[in-house]
């Protein structure tokens, strides 16, 4: 059996929940769980979150459609809001049927809800493209496309203004203080809840805590900001991703490791291989130098990462043989500082995880 795993601790996830809470007592969490709650698996983080009380978790956000149906059909039971909305006429009577929350990007999937004829009411959510230029309606319909709204029986009153934060990991950034400025406004006109702040707006900008806070890459325990060295302070680690040592060899001074020789030895050193490549999801284009644990010690990464393998300098570890166990990532070396070294960030080697790597899950 192939010694490559990831350990998830649900625990950890709730740890990290708890301390979103504690960045902003006074607003309701939607725990966001797309792409696959970030790796880490969707349904099983949301039955161990559905686990607890509903004032706890009240509800979770996916991106699209097929993510919300994967859960419900999982037995989710809590709302589910998809922050892509809908793409058919059809997917409004879905979001009707199972209770999905849809987010309303643009006027023609305000004029789905408008057309629908559905039988139990809609829970819509309005975003307003403050400063993202990406998805979201213009300030200037708001004032129809709620009249629009509110006059439709099948629309409960509840409807929630929204926006998504541009810059909030950039902590000097202006333009976030001024999104959150344009919401507050057009909420305050209109007198309807918010919701405003991701992982870093959780963090960073208490000025975008509002009746909602959508917290998605901090409840996995790694920092929105993408500094590491333990992440950021509270946040525990969720997932650790292991190995073994699968081989050990020996090469004199002048030899090269792997595909291109990319690392050449300069003197006769140790070299490790590790059962992990970017065909797992570890980042292809990690350099010479990335840190990896062996038997909790800092290795360094020597030569290219295959589909199935890298290989690691073990030259002055005498003391590491064949089936020591090896840390990618995890609690004691933060995906985050792994990203930085391969020239992208922790979200997009998460999100990258593939179905070949197997997941164990601890409470």
């Amino acid at each position: 059996m192939r010694p490559t795993k990831a350990l998830v601790r649900l625990g950890a996830i709730l740890h990290n929940l708890e301390t979103a809470y504690r960045y902003a007592p006074g607003s309701k969490i939607m725990a966001v769980i797309k792409a696959n709650a970030y790796g880490h698996g969707a349904v099983e983080v949301a039955r161990a979150l559905q686990s607890y009380d509903a004032s706890t978790v009240p509800a979770f956000a996916v991106a699209f459609f097929d993510e919300a149906v994967q859960l419900r059909d999982a037995g989710i039971s809590r709302p589910i809001l998809v922050l892509q909305g809908t793409t058919s006429e059809a997917d409004v009577i879905e979001a009707s049927e199972k209770d999905f929350w849809l987010v309303l990007n643009n006027p023609l999937q305000v004029d789905r809800v408008l057309r629908s004829d559905t039988k139990r009411r809609l829970r819509v959510w309005i975003k307003i493209d403050t400063g993202m230029h990406r998805l979201g309606l213009d300030e200037a319909d708001l004032e129809n496309t709620l009249q629009a709204l509110r006059a439709l029986p099948n629309v409960q009153n509840e409807m929630v203004l929204c926006t998504h934060l541009a810059c909030a990991d950039e902590l000097n950034n202006p333009l976030t203080r001024q999104q959150v400025e344009r919401l507050r406004s057009c909420a305050a006109k209109f007198k309807l809840p918010m919701s405003i702040a991701n992982s870093a707006g959780i963090i960073a900008w208490p000025e975008s805590h509002a009746d909602w806070n959508r917290p998605g890459y901090m409840l996995y325990g790694n920092s929105p900001m993408g500094t590491f060295g333990g992440n950021t302070k509270d946040l525990v680690a969720a997932m650790t991703m292991s190995s073994q040592v699968m081989a050990i060899r020996e090469i004199s001074a002048g030899e090269g490791v792997g595909y291109g020789h990319d690392w050449v030895a300069s003197k006769r050193s140790r070299i490790g291989v590790i059962s992990i490549g970017y065909a797992d999801g570890y980042p292809r284009h990690a350099p010479n130098g990335t840190p990896v644990l062996v038997n909790g010690q800092r290795v360094p990464l020597a030569g290219r990462v295959s589909m199935d393998m890298l290989s690691i300098d073990l030259t002055g570890f005498d003391d590491v043989k064949i089936g020591d166990p090896v840390e990618l990532w995890g609690e004691s070396l933060s995906v985050d500082e792994v990203a930085s070294f391969a020239g992208t960030i922790g979200y997009e080697i998460l999100g990258g995880l593939t179905g070949r790597v197997p997941i164990t899950y601890l409470p």
